[in-house]
């Protein structure tokens, strides 16, 4: 009996030791729980002793992020103002330089006519009088169709169109799209005393890609939307196509602005607000909003909030954005 509870013994004894074997943590020490402390990622984001939050990134995490910036350039710009239009179509007006070279035509055919009757008849030859009454009326008709053409381009297309100097020359450039002619509207309650001296143009899908363009004149007619002060303008570089509706910059009389340039690729678009990323120390960053006065081929010009010197971040700024978020406790 003794034996059996021995053997009893000694068999729950070796099962034990092999479950624990078989049962251990690898490597051969418990597993250490983890603590929130432990997994919770660095925050680089801080408070200021007046509530302002601010970024703050060692320079060996500045460079694994990528972050670069540039220092803002000082910008003296002259007034502008921006309006609306849209690229007219050049057909009705090829349709009047047609109408005008035929009755320009028929005009020489029966003006030579009068004269040969009116030859013959003083010479009497073979021409009556009737017939020269005849021939004189259709001249004379003729001259009024004439007459009628230049009014009409004068009401359509204003002075700066009816008196370009080759108009058929001017029509072919615009039929072949090698230039457009614009129609720009101020917005309804703005007018300017003095016409604007030059303008610049961009679709009203990109209204960063703006062209110089040339001022003609004013507008023959007010725009039955707009119901405001219009003007001809004539681009040259990269013309849209006709019906295409435009953005305008056009500048005015008066004293020059002064400001900044900020790149485009440090501004931040987020909830309806603009923002960049200033650099206010070795390992400091401040996400600050700017309104955005006027495009500009290197950037846009920005009048209050900035000055020049200032660093943006132009490379890494979603980053930072990004990593502000996260340290507030949300998304972005």
């Amino acid at each position: 009996m003794k034996k059996v509870l021995l053997g009893i013994v000694v068999g729950l004894a070796l099962g034990a030791l092999a479950a624990w074997y078989f049962l251990r943590p690898a490597g051969g020490s418990a597993a250490k729980p983890e603590t929130p402390a432990e997994t919770k990622e660095a925050s680089f984001v801080h408070h200021g002793t007046n509530g302002e939050t601010f970024l703050k990134l060692d320079r060996n995490v500045q460079t694994r992020m990528g972050l670069q910036t540039a220092p803002l350039a000082a910008a003296s710009l002259k007034p502008e103002i921006k309006a609306y239009g849209r690229v007219l179509d050049p057909a009705p007006l090829g349709a009047l330089i047609t109408e005008l070279a035929g009755a320009q035509t028929a005009l020489q055919a029966s003006t030579r006519e009068f004269e040969r009757l009116k030859t013959l008849n003083s010479q009497n030859q073979n021409a009556s009088a009737r017939a020269l009454e005849t021939a004189e009326a259709a001249m004379r008709k003729d001259q009024i169709l004439l007459d009628s053409i230049g009014p009409r381009l004068l009401l359509g297309w204003g002075k700066a169109v009816a008196s370009q100097p080759d108009l058929p020359a001017f029509f072919q450039a615009l039929a072949v799209q090698e230039a457009a002619l614009v129609r720009v509207d101020l917005p309804l309650g703005t007018s300017l005393a003095t016409p604007p001296t030059q303008g610049r143009v961009a679709p009203i899908a990109s209204p960063d890609a703006l062209h110089e363009a040339q001022y003609m004149g004013p507008a023959p007619s007010a725009d039955p939307q707009m119901q405001a002060q219009g003007f001809l303008f004539l681009q040259k570089i990269n013309p849209l196509p006709a019906g295409a509706a435009v953005v305008a910059w056009l500048t005015v009389p008066g004293e020059a602005v002064s400001g900044v340039v900020v790149p485009r690729d440090g501004l931040l678009r987020h909830e309806g607000g603009v923002f960049v990323y200033l650099q206010t120390g070795d390992e400091t960053f401040v996400r600050k909003g700017v309104v955005l006065e006027r495009p500009l081929d290197t950037g846009w010009f920005v009048r209050e909030g900035l000055q020049a010197q200032d660093k943006v971040v132009v490379v890494g700024a979603q980053e930072l954005l990004s990593e502000e978020f996260k340290g507030q406790g949300g998304e972005e």
